[in-house]
C-alpha cells in the first residue's frame, strides 16, 4: 500500500535519530512531503525548547505550505537516575525533554492543523507510562510520558472539534543510539528487557514507524485519544 500517505505535509521532530528518523523516513516511503526538525541534523535545525525558535519555525512551515497533516512529536530528552542519586534539576531537565518539547511544537503548529482537511498528531508515551521496569532508574522519565499519555487525551478532545486527531504510541524497548548505550552500561538490561517481552526480541525504529504511518493515514480517520501500545506484549501482562 504505498503512497498511503500522498500529497500530505508531515513534520516530524527528533528526526535525525532513532525513532524520530526511522518514522520520518516511513512517511516519506508512504508519499508524505516530510520537514524534519532537530536540534541538529533534521532538515532544519531547531531547538524544540525555545519557544520564539519554535513559533518561528512552525510559521515558517505553515506559511509555506498552507496546513499541516501530520505532526509527530518525537523528539525526547531524559536523565535517568534514581529517586536518591536525581537532582531537582535533572528531574526538571527531563520534564521539559518529554513535556515541554511536546506542547511548544504543537501549540505553535495548532493553527497550520486546523487548516489540514483532518490532521493527525502522533505523540510519545512509553511502556514506562504503565509500569515500572525492575533495574531501570526511570522516575523522571515515567513521570514524563505518562504526562504525555495525559495530554494527547486532553488534545484529542480539543482538536475534534477541527478534525484533528490526537494519538500516542507507547513503544517498548526500541535498540537506538541511546538505548544502546543504556545497555552497554548495563549488561544486564537486555535480559530484564526480554524477561518481561512476551515476543523475545528487542524492537527497532522501523515497528513503531509501522504504527505512525497507519496513525496519520485516512485509515485511522475514525481514531482519536488512543495510545497503542507497541512492545512485544509487555504491558499486556
Amino acid at each position: 500500500m504505498a503512497e498511503r500517505l500522498a500529497g500530505k505535509i508531515a513534520v516530524v521532530t527528533g528526526a535525525a535519530n532513532g525513532i524520530g528518523e526511522g518514522i520520518a523516513e516511513q512517511l516519506r516511503t508512504e508519499g508524505a512531503q516530510v520537514i524534519g526538525l532537530d536540534l541538529a541534523g533534521g532538515d532544519h535545525d531547531v531547538d524544540l525548547l525555545d519557544e520564539a525558535a519554535v513559533n518561528a519555525m512552525m510559521a515558517r512551515i505553515g506559511a509555506a505550505h498552507g496546513r499541516i497533516d501530520i505532526l509527530v512529536n518525537a523528539a525526547a530528552f531524559a536523565v535517568f537516575g534514581w529517586i536518591d542519586t536525581l537532582t531537582y534539576a535533572q528531574w526538571k531537565a527531563t520534564l521539559a525533554g518529554e513535556l515541554d518539547i511536546v506542547f511548544l511544537p504543537t501549540r505553535a503548529a495548532w493553527p497550520w492543523l486546523k487548516a489540514s482537511a483532518g490532521a493527525s498528531i502522533i505523540n510519545f508515551a512509553s511502556a514506562n507510562a504503565y509500569h515500572a521496569l525492575p533495574g531501570s532508574p526511570a522516575l523522571a522519565h515515567c513521570a514524563g510520558k505518562g504526562g504525555v499519555l495525559a495530554m494527547t487525551r486532553q488534545l484529542a478532545m480539543e482538536g475534534a472539534p477541527h478534525n484533528i486527531r490526537a494519538n500516542t504510541i507507547s513503544p517498548g524497548f526500541i535498540q537506538t543510539a541511546a538505548t544502546r548505550r543504556h545497555m552497554a552500561i548495563d549488561p544486564l538490561l537486555e535480559e530484564q528487557v526480554l524477561t518481561k517481552n512476551m515476543l523475545k526480541r528487542l524492537g527497532e525504529p522501523k515497528d513503531i514507524a509501522f504504527g505512525a504511518v497507519w496513525l496519520a493515514s485516512d485509515e485511522a480517520r475514525y481514531v482519536t485519544g488512543a495510545d497503542i501500545a507497541i512492545d512485544a506484549g509487555a504491558t499486556a501482562w
